[in-house]
């Protein structure tokens, strides 16, 4: 399935006006963004309109609508304690949070994802330490094809083939914070993808 701009602008109607606001993609536009989409959407399962459609409403929330690459927060609740732990980074406080703070359409987060996502682009020729430069999930080519990684390693494509939008929900936010904003997008992007 391709996607088009116009699928883009009736899910997210500020997406190209905010690609080119967020400092970390100003200079891009949204149709490098779609481009992007089709480029690697199928690398990572995103081949029907039900999981595009539910893609799209995800990071759409999570985004924005693509105005953030980069979590808002400085990240410093994820530098220490236990969730500093369960996202791989050191429990001491030593900056771990700030650094490997939400980052990406769908604001991947901590040490152990940047990791993973490395090790991906690694084992597929791209050699890349996000570990030393994580700030490279905030540009549009990290921000999009992260969020694409992110869905299919976390098998979120069989929650969209099953219509589960609340199971995806929790596995991308760890709750259902934004629940009506995701609905909303979830219902542009069926109107806008399922025919």
């Amino acid at each position: 399935m391709k996607i088009t701009k116009e699928m883009i602008k009736a899910v997210m109607p500020n997406a190209e006006r905010n690609i080119k606001a967020n400092p970390h993609t100003k200079g891009e536009s949204l149709d490098r963004f779609v481009d992007i989409l089709n480029q690697y959407g199928t690398t990572f399962g995103l081949t029907t309109p039900m999981r595009w459609a539910y893609f799209l409403a995800q990071i759409a929330h999570e985004s924005l609508e693509l105005r953030y690459t980069e979590e808002i927060a400085s990240g410093a609740a994820y530098d220490t304690g236990s969730l500093a732990v369960r996202l791989g980074n050191t429990p001491q406080k030593d900056g771990d949070g700030q650094k490997y703070k939400g980052r990406g359409y769908i604001q991947i987060t901590g040490m152990s994802n940047y990791a993973a996502y490395g090790l991906y682009l690694k084992q597929h020729g791209i050699n890349v330490d996000l570990l030393k430069k994580p700030e490279l999930l905030a540009q549009i080519i990290g921000a999009t094809k992260s969020a694409m990684w992110f869905f299919w390693k976390n098998d979120l494509n069989r929650y969209a083939d099953s219509a589960d939008f609340r199971t995806l929900t929790r596995k991308v936010n760890g709750g259902y914070n934004g629940w009506e904003s995701r609905c909303k997008y979830r219902d542009r992007a069926l109107k806008a993808l399922v025919k």
